[in-house]
């Protein structure tokens, strides 16, 4: 009997121990974790789950990763495409801006779409990188059209590309509801005057385009006038705009015909060129 009480006794401290053991690592839990053995458990369920998504990590990691591989394929082959119709398009508009350049005073113009691969690898617009080549006279090296053209010069190549672009049925207004060309009558007149008001004319179908001219031909293609009028009386001079209707428009055309208010001929020839638009 004296044996088997002193191993009650023994089996009894060892698990008075353990359970203090385990009361101790809970209450170190509880003061952890939120105060309560309800906290404890809920930091448990987090942890479970996020053990779980831990492990499911790396099917999902193969998974994006292959999603990838794909979407770079399909971008590759879009790209080259695009590019092929590219290069394939670039002589026919070359040609074609060339020409609509013969016809506003740039016979001699040279103007070549590069096409090339982009240093930067694949963008939003492609592989390709596109330059435009353009020198205006014979002898001269051509380079990028950004950096040779002068302004007139600039805004006759715009007005070509456009034209080429749009064609006579002046191609979608919202892509470019709104042109703005300044000096394109530079170095210009006559035929050549007349034919860049029509290319004008022509693109103005169902946009507004804001045309600075000098010449009487581009400015009777117009539908709407405006003159610009310099005060240097003020401090600083001042800029105004007037809007011009019925004769006034005939008086402005006549004043850019370099003749005088009461010259008979000049007035008939600005109504005849406000008739012929």
């Amino acid at each position: 009997e004296g044996g088997g009480a002193g191993i009650t006794e023994a089996g009894g401290s060892g698990r008075l121990e353990e359970i203090e053991e385990r009361l101790a690592l809970l209450g170190r839990l509880e003061r952890k974790h939120g105060g309560s053995i309800a906290a404890v458990l809920a930091h448990a369920e987090r942890c479970r789950t996020r053990h779980e998504q831990l492990a499911g990590a790396e099917v999902a990691l193969e998974r994006a990763r292959a999603e990838l591989d794909q979407a770079r394929a399909q971008v590759d082959r879009l790209a080259a495409t695009l590019s092929a119709k590219r290069v394939a398009a670039a002589p026919e508009l070359s040609a074609a801006v060339r020409e609509r350049l013969g016809e506003l005073a740039m016979p001699d113009a040279h103007f070549v779409v590069q096409v090339g691969p982009r240093p930067e690898g694949c963008g939003p617009s492609g592989s390709d990188a596109v330059e435009l080549e353009f020198g205006a006279n014979p002898g001269v090296a051509p380079g990028p059209l950004r950096a040779l053209a002068s302004g007139g010069e600039l805004s006759r190549v715009m007005l070509a590309i456009l034209s080429v672009a749009h064609g006579e049925s002046g191609g979608d207004p919202q892509a470019a509801p709104l042109l703005v060309f300044d000096e394109v009558d530079a170095g210009i007149g006559g035929h050549t005057a007349r034919a860049v008001g029509e290319h004008l004319r022509s693109l103005a179908h169902g946009r507004q385009i804001l045309c600075i001219t000098h010449l009487p031909q581009v400015a009777a293609r117009a539908a709407r006038h405006f003159t610009i009028v310099k005060d240097a009386t003020t401090v600083p001079a001042s800029t105004r705009v007037r809007a011009l209707d019925g004769d006034q428009v005939v008086g402005e055309l006549v004043r850019m015909l370099g003749a005088g208010d009461g010259d008979q001929a000049a007035s008939q020839h600005a109504r005849q060129l406000l008739q012929a638009a």
